[in-house]
């Protein structure tokens, strides 16, 4: 059987490793950086909500720990399944491919029930919990309850596309996001403002996005244009299967579902020593985070499938010239995302308000929250690439040190030794960002050169 045709459109086990890693990443970049925006065009419209902008936008902020826990599941199933597809496709088992991803369809629909149902009976109290005020409890439900009910389009629509790009379909990978972003741009002024719904407006929009997003998705993977395709009798899961998908995605589950718990513990911490305005501004920094940390999950995304194809193929000096380029890529994309954040605040910061109060306030905490980030590249190249070449323990590791080994605790610890208990709060994360990245290249160094001459044994 054809290596080329096993690996999707592209041939992964041969040819220029930069040529390819170009071919797949920029679409995945793309798709990530429409990613952004489609999260956060909403925060854009709502920002700007005539007199209620700034309280409407704390609001929506209070439910991105909800968002970003429903994505974490997605990951949970996904991001252990698609590299484990991909080094079934380069040991040459596509049936063994295919029986992942069937089970993986089934669990994303299971965990999109639970749930659902979670978060439609417990969303409320959640989301006081999580930092809503009573001045913004109203919009924060207003969305979080329309949106949770797009929860199975969201595990869909994300959950499944990671196996398009796997296979090195990273254009159709892109469509799956473009579309949805485009369709939830022109959704949201005109249920918002058209129909004057407002804030419920734009929960309505995404999820109306998610679910054409989902067709798609659904769509390739059932017609003859894709190489692993879902099929009826691969649908029932089996432990034997699951099991070990589940394991290699804890790494990119707990780096996502302890991105929603940090949220929690910033909005409580801010909304004590703060109140609105600072759990506000922590929303427009939440997004600058988005913005370093997704593009860099495109690039390693472009990077999977080659790293784990020639993984499982055996040709390991492939895998060292993909981790190298990736590196570098991800470390040059930081520098670039730190270099605004420190010398052009503004330039982000006004595309979600224009109130001059949690404008002023937003530029000095972004720079003091962003101060790590040009190291972050690093991190990325590092964890994923452990995820690709299918070790899970040492993953896992790497993502619960930076948020719940070390920045959970500098949240509540830090405010003791300040006077000012915000840029106490908002400290934190440079000071676990460097404390993860030189932890994680020294760890990545001695645990890569191991597991590699393993390998070769």
């Amino acid at each position: 059987m054809d290596t080329k045709k096993q690996a999707g459109e592209i041939d992964l086990g041969q040819g220029s490793v930069g040529a390819l890693l170009v071919r797949l990443a920029i679409p995945a970049i793309t798709a990530q950086i429409i990613n952004v925006l489609y999260n956060m065009v909403d925060r854009m419209y709502i920002g700007h909500l005539p007199d209620i902008g700034a309280s409407a936008l704390t609001g929506v902020g209070v439910t991105f720990p909800v968002i970003t826990a429903i994505s974490a599941f997605a990951y949970l199933v996904s991001m252990g399944g698609a590299p484990r597809a991909s080094i079934m496709l380069g040991r040459g088992k596509k049936a063994a491919a295919e029986r992942i991803l069937g089970n993986c369809t089934t669990a994303l629909i299971l965990v999109a029930a639970v749930l659902t149902l979670f978060f439609h009976f417990f969303g409320r109290p959640i989301l006081l919990l999580f930092g809503a005020s009573e001045n913004t409890i109203g919009y924060a439900w207003d969305y979080m309850h329309i949106y949770a009910l797009g929860t199975v389009f969201v595990q869909i629509s994300l959950g499944l596309n990671a196996f398009i790009n796997a296979q090195g379909y990273a254009k159709v990978g892109m469509f799956t996001v473009v579309i949805g972003a485009i369709c939830n741009i022109i959704l949201d002024p005109i249920l918002m403002f058209g129909f004057s719904m407002g804030v419920k407006g734009a929960a309505l929009a995404t999820i109306i996005s998610q679910g054409i997003s989902a067709a798609w998705v659904i769509q390739f993977l059932t017609s003859k244009k894709s190489w692993l395709r879902i099929r009826a009798y691969c649908l029932r899961p089996k432990a034997r299967v699951l099991a070990p998908c589940i394991a290699l995605g804890l790494s990119p589950f707990v780096m996502q579902f302890t991105e929603s718990i940090i949220n929690i513990c910033f909005n409580t911490s801010l909304q004590k020593y703060g109140g609105d305005i600072a759990v506000g501004a922590m929303t427009i920094l939440s997004c600058a985070m988005q913005f370093s940390l997704l593009p860099l999950n495109g690039l390693t995304q472009g990077a999977q499938p080659i790293v784990s194809f020639n993984y499982g193929a055996g040709k390991l000096d492939r895998v060292g010239k993909t981790f190298r380029l990736l590196l570098t890529s991800c470390l040059c994309y930081s520098a670039f995302l730190w270099a605004v954040c420190m010398f052009a605040p503004m330039a982000f910061i006004m595309i979600f308000t224009r109130d001059a109060q949690l404008s002023g306030y937003s530029v000095w905490a972004l720079r003091i929250y962003m101060a790590s980030s040009i190291l972050l590249g690093a991190q990325v190249a590092c964890q994923q690439t452990f995820i690709a070449l299918g070790n899970s323990r040492t993953s896992l590791f790497l993502a619960l040190l930076r948020k719940v080994f070390l920045l959970i605790p500098l949240i509540y610890i830090l405010p003791h030794f300040f006077a000012d208990k915000t840029f106490a709060v908002f400290l934190a994360e440079p000071i676990a960002d460097f404390i993860a990245v030189c932890t994680t290249v020294t760890l990545f160094t001695q645990a890569l050169k191991k597991l590699l001459k393993n390998a070769r044994q």
